[in-house]
């Protein structure tokens, strides 16, 4: 696994090489871009007389994002940077905890700005690529959180393959995660909120989670995958995905997907979980129709890095209906409104309903639902051609577990394209 020391090491190396075997290709492939976020959130918690009635901040955003191409020979060479920077606009000790902003020592006021610089070596052998250093993982096992004004990062080493024919193989290490609110990299731990009811055993925190995984196109509507991750000394989980598109006529498809995870202790924790999800969606034109059921078992709920997005088919806006035992159910319907003459305007609602929560002995069983509603627009000609703007609006309530929570966000987002 990639120290501290190793990768640093592994940097430098990796510039020294660049300079070296610097090349046309490398500069003509590489591209940057600056992507800006203005984001406001406000997440009131007055139905559930919290002490803090409600979490309510507004921040500025800079994410430059760039990837080199890589130098000439059989074997080349690359470098990406990732520099974020969040800047407060407004907060203030009682509002405070929206995720957008980072606090001194994790309680304290919100800074005026924080930010950080990553830097990825990557090397190419033929349909080979291995990155060390500033990685943003989409895999089953691990999905960094992207849904707040800066993304969380993990630093590591990542081998990816496409050597076999429709095949795509993964292995790799992260040893240190930087959350989307944080300029620190820290060690790791499992998520345990809601009703999770996961214990850990003397390991609370470790430096490796180690993954390998394997995906087959089986044609270009078909295709499913196996991963492996390892959360060391905490969980080891198995997870299957298969995904189907189906056409059906000009405009009209159906979409499977199928998501099965099993999830077990490593070390002293008492991680016991199988996750099953599967969420069809009809489209019709400008509409789509989706519905998704999914179902955990086990003694706890479902296992993931603090800070990561779950992957869950009833991940949604607040909740992700991952808890000891949820059964939970989604209804979801889109419109995109080009098909009535107004390109750039999308509009999104779903209702998740969840029930058999296991709150403990004595206790009933726990049921919660949110209602999500998105509405977005992207200006399409003009001086402000590709700005985004979104509305996020959800409300979120449980029986007899957890902080009922109405919610709204508003982001204004513009990529930049700087070469």
């Amino acid at each position: 696994m990639p120290s501290k020391t190793f990768t640093s090491s592994a940097l430098l190396s990796s510039t020294l090489l660049l300079s070296a075997h610097a090349s046309a290709e490398f500069l003509k492939d590489s591209t940057a871009n600056l992507e800006l976020r203005n984001f406001y959130f406000n997440r009131d918690f007055r139905h559930s007389n919290a002490a803090q009635s409600k979490a309510d901040e507004w921040a500025q955003g800079f994410l430059i994002r760039y990837e080199s191409g890589f130098t000439d020979g059989t074997v080349g060479f690359g470098m990406d940077a990732l520099g974020l920077l969040g800047v407060k606009l407004d907060s203030s000790p009682d509002r405070r905890g929206t995720g957008l902003l980072k606090s001194d020592r994790g309680t304290g006021p919100a800074e005026d700005e924080f930010g950080e610089l990553g830097l990825t070596a990557k090397i190419r052998v033929s349909q080979s690529f291995f990155k060390v250093g500033t990685q943003q993982p989409k895999l089953p096992v691990v999905v960094a959180n992207d849904t707040r004004l800066l993304p969380q990062t993990f630093r590591g080493a990542w081998l990816t393959s496409a050597e076999l024919t429709k095949t795509k193989l993964e292995l790799g290490r992260f040893d240190r995660v930087n959350q989307r609110n944080s300029s620190d990299n820290e060690e790791m731990t499992a998520f345990n909120g809601g009703a999770r009811n996961i214990s850990l055993g003397s390991t609370k925190i470790t430096d490796r989670f180690n993954f390998a995984g394997a995906t087959y196109q089986w044609s270009p509507a078909l295709s499913n995958s196996y991963h492996y991750g390892e959360l060391e000394g905490i969980y080891k989980q198995h997870y299957l995905a298969l995904t189907h598109l189906l056409p059906i006529t000009e405009g009209e498809s159906l979409k499977s997907d199928i998501r099965l995870a099993r999830s077990t202790a490593d070390g002293g924790s008492n991680i016991d979980n199988t996750a099953f999800g599967a969420m069809f969606t009809y489209k019709l034109r400008a509409h789509a129709f989706a519905l998704g059921y999914q179902r955990m078992s086990g003694d706890t709920g479902f296992a993931n890095i603090n800070g990561t997005d779950p992957y869950l088919v009833n991940l949604v806006q607040i909740n992700d209906f991952g808890n000891e035992d949820e059964r939970s159910w989604q209804a979801r319907y889109d419109f995109d409104f080009a098909g009535r003459g107004i390109p750039g305007l999308t509009f999104m609602t779903r209702y998740i309903s969840g029930d058999g929560i296991e709150l403990g002995s004595g206790k009933p069983d726990g049921k919660e639902w949110e209602r999500d509603t998105d509405l977005g627009y992207v200006i399409q000609s003009g001086p402000l051609k590709n700005v985004g703007i979104k509305w996020r609006n959800a409300t979120a309530r449980s029986s007899n577990f957890g902080s009922d929570i109405d919610e709204n966000r508003l982001i204004v987002t513009y990529t930049l394209q700087l070469w």
